[in-house]
């Protein structure tokens, strides 16, 4: 039996939903973790996880990670995160996302679905058809990857202007790994801004388009971290900063678009112990968020400019977070947590307050 309240990734979440549907074979989790500044916003990862246990823990640790994201970011939303175990390519179907999707509109709001890992636009579009909370429609933000990548973009400014003084990217060598719609859009943009580029991904077509598209260094997968660079930016899938990979990192900065880039929180304290600026996974990967955000009623209306601005704001974001840690001896890490804590501490008291006057 999995255990739920005591799960080590467990950290008083709201609610967490199991859905299943006989007829479509849909296995999902939806994980609601705070909605005190809003309603909970996040993406659906459809991914074949090896058993249950290892979605419920991606989904816990997920969700967490969002409600730290959102604070961050200034957003009045909370955080959510949903996985469903199928593989996206040949298990994913119309009728497996409708089931999913009346899932989602059973909790009448409180969690808003957006893309993430296996899932795209369309497979929004066809959630929408069920459900009015999803976000990351065509006719808003769309794909929410470039998003993504321009906030990893400023983070990346920010750490060499935290670093250097200065924070161009020509000249900068970036070792990225994974080519995925986040990393290749970040792999676009670098190469736009004079940076030169070592890459690795799972998929052979993509690394040739890169190295003919940008002149980019192919590295294997399990070297990408070791290489010689001023960045290492992690665009796959997390934990990859762990025992094994932390001594044999030469890149000053790690600044990339993964989540859950530690392995362990303790893993934070050795990257500040050993000089390496670490911009957290959850702050810095925040434009997708940001942007399916402004598609919301409260937004307005989808307008790309006013939520390009925002994503912008994480340089900002990103410099409070590195100065918190340098003026208060702390790794990155916890300063953000700290940053991200402090509004929602806020928040609460607020609402304590006015149900206590109630």
């Amino acid at each position: 039996m999995t255990a739920i309240f005591s799960h080590f990734e467990h950290d008083h979440h709201e609610q967490i939903v199991f859905c299943s549907d006989a007829q479509t074979g849909l296995k999902a989790i939806i994980a609601i973790h705070d909605t005190c500044l809003g309603p909970a916003l996040g993406g659906c990862r459809i991914y074949p996880y090896c058993d249950e246990k290892e979605a419920l823990q991606d989904v816990l640790r997920l969700s967490r990670a969002m409600t730290y994201k959102a604070s961050l970011a200034n957003l009045d939303l909370g955080g959510g995160k949903s996985v469903i175990i199928a593989d996206p390519l040949r298990e994913k179907s119309p009728a497996l996302l409708k089931a999913f999707g009346q899932a989602v509109e059973r909790l009448a709001g409180r969690y808003i679905v957006a893309e993430d890992v296996g899932s795209s636009v369309e497979d929004m579009e066809m959630i929408h058809e069920v459900t009015g909370h999803v976000a990351g429609l065509s006719s808003g933000g769309g794909d929410p990857s470039p998003a993504t990548a321009r906030g990893v973009l400023m983070g990346m400014k920010a750490a060499l202007k935290y670093q250097r003084g200065q924070g161009s990217l020509k000249g900068v060598t970036v070792a990225l790994q994974g080519l995925g719609h986040v990393g290749f859009a970040l792999a676009e943009m670098l190469a736009t801004e004079g940076a030169s580029l070592k890459v690795s991904d799972v998929r052979s077509d993509v690394l040739t388009e890169a190295k003919e598209r940008w002149g980019a260094e192919i590295v294997e997968n399990k070297a990408i971290h070791a290489v010689s660079a001023d960045i290492f930016a992690p665009c796959a899938l997390g934990a990859i900063l762990n025992d094994q990979t932390l001594p044999a990192l030469k890149a000053s900065a790690i600044v990339g678009s993964a989540n859950n880039q530690l392995a362990r929180p303790e893993h934070g304290d050795m990257l500040h112990k050993a000089g390496k600026l670490y911009a957290p996974d959850y702050a810095v990967n925040a434009g997708g968020l940001i942007n399916v955000a402004h598609e919301l009623p409260d937004y307005g209306g989808y307008n790309a400019e006013k939520a390009y601005q925002k994503i912008d704001a994480l340089y900002e974001t990103m410099l409070a977070i590195f100065h918190k840690a340098d003026h208060e001896h702390i790794s990155t890490a916890k300063a953000a947590d700290l940053c991200a804590l402090e509004r929602l501490n806020h928040q609460k008291t607020i609402s304590h307050a006015l149900s206590a006057a109630e």
